[in-house]
């Protein structure tokens, strides 16, 4: 069984590395997501956040699990007073779970979700009495919303739809949203596998998105009338605010590198193009990168000054340490094949951070208790 442990830092291990990244070329080997796990041999929320002087190197402590018996979670969210609640990509339910107790209260299944590969109920958000939810349907990716009240007895109301019309796949999905500072809801959406997308300004498919809470594009978004942020994505799984506002995502790569980006309004982040730092003209440079076998990044979280990154294929947590817009220091893995794939980070204040491990997505080799949410604290 499992123990709460205290890790120190594996070091950074050929985590960040400086050379250009190749643009792809021949058949791909798939999602790094996709790729079965490795034996070990190996909503992201901006309140409550205190900004923090960033140290060279960190530590994080698993203090205890907060839940066991997960199947397929993917996205998650605090409801005011510390309770979350969590989706199951492939069994298409939202529950909530006692931020004190883990107990777990079904809330229900939502309906129009049409699990396959990596599609299904993927992220969650919550606001002003709203569950708004990133899910597969049969047609496309949507994101919707649904009353809540917040009681122990009360259930999700029926899905109205905010934002329809985001390209669908087998694959790269995208799926992680979240509100950010100015109010607005933004969503990282994946290309398919169709690469074209991404750096087609007409789709929804391979970018950042901006909207209203009502699915409209946001004021002072680059392009009128869209949705559309940021675009040269692949598959985006990961969004976060730091103490100042700015908007940080992590991306899989496809066979070389995966990558931390800084995300600016009107930027092109170069896939298929570039993949990694490739110090092209007209493209945004990651702010770090690694080999697809050290990360496969989903969710991320800012918290102690620095992002905090769950890898899926490399079954480890990162933590990048930042400086404003750049990095302070070199990224450091805690956690490696501890707890096996780790899907989604969520700070909820000072040193608080919750993790979501993923070895019942298919992809891993669950053991006794998985999936499971893990208490952390952060240094």
């Amino acid at each position: 069984m499992k123990r709460p442990v205290v890790v120190k830092a594996l070091g950074s291990v050929a985590a960040l590395v400086l050379a250009a990244g190749c643009a792809p070329g021949g058949a791909s080997s798939g999602s790094a997501e996709e790729r079965p796990r490795t034996p070990p041999s190996a909503s992201t929320s901006v309140s409550g956040t205190a900004a923090a002087p960033p140290a060279a190197a960190g530590r994080v402590t698993v203090a205890g699990t907060l839940t066991e018996g997960l199947e397929s979670p993917w996205g998650l969210a605090e409801l005011p007073g510390g309770d979350l609640l969590v989706s199951s990509r492939d069994e298409r339910t939202v529950t909530r779970i006692d931020g004190r107790t883990g107990a777990k209260t079904p809330l229900g299944e939502v309906p129009g979700v049409v699990p396959a590969g990596e599609g299904g109920l993927l992220g969650l958000a919550v606001r002003d009495g709203w569950v708004y939810a990133y899910l597969t349907a049969s047609s496309d990716n949507r994101i919707v919303r649904m009353r809540y009240g917040g009681g122990a007895g009360d259930r999700l109301g029926p899905p109205e739809p905010v934002l329809t019309g985001i390209p669908k796949g087998f694959t790269h999905n995208g799926g992680r949203i979240a509100f950010g500072p100015d109010g607005m809801l933004y969503a990282g959406t994946g290309e398919t596998g169709d690469t074209g997308l991404a750096q087609d300004r007409e789709s929804l498919g391979g970018k950042v998105l901006r909207m209203t809470p009502e699915g409209k594009p946001a004021p002072g978004n680059p392009f009128p009338g869209s949705p559309v942020y940021s675009y040269g994505h692949r598959n985006v799984q990961g969004i976060a605010w730091d103490a100042d506002g700015r908007l940080w995502a992590a991306e899989f790569g496809q066979n070389t590198w995966d990558e931390l980006n800084l995300v600016g309004a009107g930027r092109n982040y170069g896939w298929p193009e570039a993949e990694g730092r490739a110090g092209k003209e007209g493209f945004t440079d990651p702010v770090a990168q690694w080999p697809t076998s050290e990360a496969s990044p989903s969710g991320i979280a800012y918290a102690r000054g620095a992002i905090w990154m769950a890898g899926l294929r490399g079954e480890r947590l990162w933590r990048i340490p930042l400086s404003g817009a750049e990095r302070s220091g070199e990224p450091e893995a805690f956690l490696e094949g501890e707890y096996g794939r780790l899907r989604t980070v969520l700070a909820t204040g000072g040193d608080r951070l919750w993790l979501v491990t993923s070895e019942t997505d298919t992809r891993g080799t669950p053991g006794p208790g998985d999936d499971r949410i893990l208490r952390l604290r952060a240094e």
